[in-house]
């Protein structure tokens, strides 16, 4: 049987490939999840890298994402942002482990970013929130039972016990209400629950969520912003909200239904990370 490589020997292959790709040096870093890939169409003079080709990247199977890393310069406010986005991620569960599922957050961070936006379909806990609605993450719950830094860990990517009194920077967070009002955008700001799903949520495990203080639920996320807040790269979060979550309304969940309100959601969505990069990457 063969061993596998650590994740540093992985993590290494995969930056000199990614690096031998293109010649831009990214300064921000997008993860895009289900439906919300079409930002990266507005990348120019774009290199497109599948998945696939990147040695150790986790293949992304799911709907509504693409699976390539997107580099390429975003206009912005008469500047152009170097930027590497992610079309699509891998899920727990999908069966990969913890460590996969971070694994192409730590490719954007190794690349030297200096902030990570992470974006999300979610469903609406707080009955405040409308589908095709876009929230500010400012907190999460890790409910989905794995985190990406269990087993041994390695110094040379950040310490064995990391801070996670703020996961989502004060300072991009601000950016981000910043470049919403500055596009006449509302961005309420919400707490992100991470379960391991596939299944959608039950209306009692919604109920415990919204005691716990959920406003938002999702499958993803939460794994990624550990492993970047784990290498000392700061992070914000969108959420676009598809639907009420199971028993605020009578509407059957579907994740078709969840793709076609994020595409509804993708020029705002769009505008809003444009003009959030022009001011995080300056």
């Amino acid at each position: 049987m063969t061993r596998r490589a650590d994740l540093w020997t992985r993590l290494s292959y995969a930056l000199a490939w990614v690096r031998g790709q293109t010649d831009l040096s990214p300064a921000a870093g997008v993860i895009l999840g289900s439906g919300l890939s079409g930002f990266a169409d507005r990348l120019e003079g774009a290199t497109v890298i599948p998945y696939e080709q990147i040695p150790g990247f986790p293949l992304a199977r799911v709907a509504g994402h693409p699976g390539r890393l997107v580099v390429g310069e975003l206009a912005a406010d008469g500047a152009r942002v170097p930027v590497i986005a992610m079309q699509g991620r891998v899920h727990a569960y999908e069966g990969w482990s913890a460590e996969d599922v971070a694994f192409g957050a730590r490719v954007l961070c190794g690349l030297g970013i200096r902030a990570l936006l992470v974006t999300n379909a979610s469903g609406g806990v707080n009955p405040a929130y409308a589908p095709g609605e876009i929230v500010r993450i400012a907190d999460h719950l890790n409910l989905s039972g794995v985190s990406p830094l269990v087993g041994e860990n390695d110094d040379r990517l950040g310490p064995r016990f990391p801070d996670m009194s703020a996961p989502y920077d004060a300072r991009l967070a601000a950016l981000l209400d910043e470049a919403a009002a500055a596009i006449g955008l509302p961005l309420p700001a919400g707490v992100y629950a991470c379960l391991l799903g596939p299944s959608y949520e039950t209306p009692a495990e919604i109920r415990m969520l919204r005691a716990m203080g959920a406003d938002l639920v999702g499958m993803s996320t939460v794994p990624e912003v550990i492993a970047a807040r784990h290498m000392g790269v700061p992070v914000a979060g969108l959420s676009v909200v598809t639907n009420h979550a199971a028993g605020l309304t009578r509407h059957r969940l579907s994740h078709a239904e969840v793709g076609l309100v994020a595409e509804r959601a993708r020029d705002r969505l769009g505008a809003l990370v444009t003009a959030f990069l022009a001011r995080a990457a300056g």
